[in-house]
């Protein structure tokens, strides 16, 4: 039957053993856009048998050059329900938790506590519920793996796993940077980030964004190679 053969060419690389592993394991995703969605994916091609997605973002025009769940045909659909239709047509077999809510301080502990997950994937591009989501993981002793920013680069090869304390050339990470010492944050929090000095002119204001002051220029590839760096390293640990 082709249903118990979708898994064969992943068995033939990681053995029974792991397979079936990461069949039993629970990932957590926050963020569904560039990034998000190809981690998610790539999460559920190679047999994760439970996700939980959360998003509140629904599909605009402006996600056509980058977004795996972006069509015209789910132009203004919650980004997240467009993923669970995708992810079932998959794998029908995926146990999927859609929550198309903003985080934000009061609910990120909640999320956290009502379920045990095996992984948190942080895909978030806003400073605060990031920070929070990292922190909240962190004293409850979670596994997670962040991404921080992709947008105004275009060299996949300078993409690189690093410790968030060690990265450099980016916005993102300073920024979180900062805010964790605030938080009096100092541990070790695994991140893909790009060394490749962000172009300046690839840049504007936001208009109408949930909490983003400034906009980003992207290209097709590069938020999809991040998603996949954050996969693999989800994949590997499991």
């Amino acid at each position: 039957m082709m249903e118990e053969d979708w898994q064969q060419r992943t068995r033939l690389l990681l053995g029974e053993e792991k397979t079936e592993r990461l069949r039993r394991s629970h990932v957590l995703v926050v963020g569904l856009g560039g990034v998000g969605a190809y981690a998610a994916e790539m999460l559920c091609r190679a047999g994760v048998g439970q996700l939980t997605l959360v998003d509140a973002d629904t599909v605009q025009p402006t996600n056509l050059n980058r977004q795996l769940p972006a069509l015209h045909s789910t132009l203004g659909e919650k980004k997240a329900d467009v993923l669970a239709r995708r992810f079932l047509d998959i794998n029908p077999a995926v146990q999927l938790r859609v929550l198309p809510v903003f985080l934000d301080e009061g609910n990120i502990p909640s999320l956290l506590d009502e379920a045990r997950y095996d992984f948190i994937v942080d895909a978030i591009d806003t400073l605060t519920p990031k920070c929070c989501l990292i922190a909240e993981s962190l004293r409850r002793h979670l596994r997670i793996v962040c991404s921080m920013g992709a947008g105004a680069k275009s060299d996949i090869t300078q993409v690189r796993f690093a410790d968030i304390w060690d990265t450099y050339h980016c916005g993102l990470s300073k920024a979180v940077r900062k805010r964790l010492q605030k938080m009096g944050i100092r541990h070790r929090v695994p991140v893909v980030f790009s060394t490749e000095q962000a172009d300046p002119d690839a840049l504007m204001v936001a208009e109408g964004e949930q909490g983003k002051r400034s906009t980003c220029g992207t290209v097709s590839y590069l938020p999809a190679v991040f998603g996949c760096y954050l996969a693999e390293y989800v994949l590997k640990r499991l």
